[in-house]
């Protein structure tokens, strides 16, 4: 028998896959994690807050290891879409496609389809909300998934979940 945060975690997948994207286009990866991979998802953030010597990885880390759940959703690689916006920072869509850089995530990424993830994180967000599940978007878990290979997005965001009588992810 499923936990009510691997069934919510599954609900909060179709939410982020059937998300609005831009021009119809899909360069979303979303992902309902293990317990195996929760636990390498925890203990990387350890070795990134170690690694960086800034604080509340292990903080972070501790939230992820007391959670029934963890939903990834990242943005893959992609093109600009043609605008020649400039919101990415680059003048003409061109421009940006030679671009690259990579740190905790890699880009440069296209303004719409980082509003794309947006709203993909919204929907599952909102959806955990909905059957009373907290929750809470970490940049700090979707960096360690990143590291350890288990997303092949830019930029990747976790979304842990719990049910307890209080929620895990505040007043820490």
């Amino acid at each position: 028998m499923q936990s009510g945060e691997e069934i919510v975690a599954e609900l909060m997948r179709l939410a982020a896959v059937t998300a609005p994207k831009s021009m119809g286009q899909d360069y979303l990866e979303v992902k309902v994690c293990t317990r195996e991979e929760m636990s390498r998802v925890a203990a990387e953030m350890l070795a990134i807050g170690k690694e960086k010597k800034t604080p509340n990885w292990d903080r972070d880390s501790k939230g992820i290891e007391k959670s029934g759940g963890l939903v990834l959703i990242g943005l893959m690689p992609h093109k600009g879409v043609g605008l020649n916006c400039g919101a990415c920072g680059f003048k003409t869509c061109a421009e940006f496609d030679r671009a690259g850089a990579e740190t905790d995530f890699k880009g440069p990424n296209c303004m719409l389809r980082l509003m794309d993830l947006g709203i993909a994180l919204g929907s599952a967000t909102k959806t955990a909300q909905l059957h009373n599940v907290d929750n809470r978007i970490m940049y700090r878990a979707g960096v360690a998934a990143r590291r350890l290979g288990l997303m092949k997005s830019n930029a990747v965001f976790g979304i842990p979940l719990s049910v307890s009588s209080k929620n895990i992810y505040f007043d820490r």
